[in-house]
């Protein structure tokens, strides 16, 4: 309880003492007593009521989140220029008068849920889209009035602002918003920028008017029945496309992989030729290297070998014998041969041969 209250309630505790001083005295009149007691303490209590009635009705206490307009009969243009700010203010008793405003943030809701917003019922906002669709809204905005424009807010709208400002100029400028939008672009596509504008609109439109705009909230869209099922079918085609689309998609990743098998098989074949060829090719160069080198032994061998002949020319006779068999019983020996072969077998094992008699 502030201030003003008390002194309020004194005032009428006074009066109330003003009125039992007055029922005392005609009383006391009425059983034949004097009055001269009594007088004095109605005429005091009278005064004291009137004192603290003034006194109650020229302090006047706003509250932190609340203006006050003065109502004046001194003034020329029958109001104060400023508003009275937050805590304890005086007028002139009985002259003036205060209408207090609220400038805390409010928020009048728009809905087609009963119940919901500030209407009873479907209070949606009906808009039609510029592809001629119905579409209905759900919409909120949070607002407060200028405390720096309050007595213009007063002026022109006093308590009449919600119904007759802020409802009315919400609805037409999103009605006017949607009708420049298709169906789709309110759905989804421009929607953000759709929203923005009526933010942009709606704040302007109360700022010509005292009030501040602290946020404007699209909190649903519904459309007809009809678009409502041909979305429905719509989505359901694109679902089936995306469906069909990955079908094709593993169908290919398949064949790719079928494709990557066959050419991993083909590049192992290619490999594997490669390194037999490259095998062959190398145990082709290690024959010939070993060719060489067995030809250059031999090579060498045998100059070595036509050395020893050539000082030693008996050498080739006796190698020659050498590599007659064991078992040679015969041999021939060239006429006029300076060589004298000792074969003490061949005398004892010779056959002889009988002579043919001649005819």
């Amino acid at each position: 309880m502030n201030v003003a209250s008390i002194v309020q309630v004194l005032a009428t505790a006074a009066w109330l003492l003003v009125g039992g001083a007055v029922v005392f005295g005609v009383m006391t009149a009425a059983r034949g007593g004097k009055l001269g007691a009594v007088i004095p303490l109605v005429i005091g209590a009278v005064v004291f009521a009137i004192v603290l009635s003034a006194t109650a009705a020229g302090l006047v206490f706003v509250q932190p989140e609340e203006r006050a307009i003065v109502i004046s009969a001194l003034q020329p243009k029958g109001y104060r220029t400023q508003a009275l700010e937050p805590g304890l203010q005086w007028i002139v008793p009985f002259m003036e008068n205060t209408q207090t405003y609220t400038i805390s943030r409010r928020t009048y809701t728009m809905s087609a849920v009963a119940q919901e917003g500030q209407k009873a019922g479907d209070d949606a906002i009906q808009a039609r889209t510029k592809d001629g669709q119905q579409v209905s809204i759900d919409a909120s905005v949070i607002y407060s009035i200028d405390p720096a424009k309050i007595i213009d807010l007063h002026i022109a709208w006093q308590s009449r602002y919600e119904d007759g400002l802020v409802r009315p100029s919400v609805r037409g400028i999103i009605r006017d918003i949607v009708s420049q939008y298709s169906v789709e672009e309110v759905v989804s596509t421009k929607r953000v920028q759709m929203e923005k504008e009526i933010t942009d609109s709606i704040a302007l439109s109360f700022k010509d008017n005292s009030l501040l705009l602290a946020q404007f909230v699209m909190r649903d869209v519904h459309f007809s029945k009809e678009y409502a099922a041909a979305v429905e079918q719509k989505q359901i085609a694109e679902q089936q496309a995306q469906q069909a689309a990955l079908v094709v998609q593993s169908k290919k990743q398949e064949a790719e992989q079928a494709r990557q098998v066959a050419q991993g098989k083909a590049d192992a074949t290619v490999i594997a030729s490669e390194a037999e060829g490259k095998a062959k090719i190398i145990q082709a160069e290690a024959e010939a290297k070993s060719r060489l080198v067995q030809a250059d032994a031999e090579a060498k061998a045998l100059k070595l070998l036509a050395d020893q002949l050539k000082n030693n020319p008996e050498l080739l006779q006796y190698t020659y014998v050498q590599k007659l068999g064991d078992k040679v019983q015969v041999m021939l020996v060239p006429s006029g041969s300076p060589y004298l072969f000792q074969l003490p077998d061949a005398a004892t094992k010779a056959v002889t041969t009988p002579a043919t008699p001649a005819k």
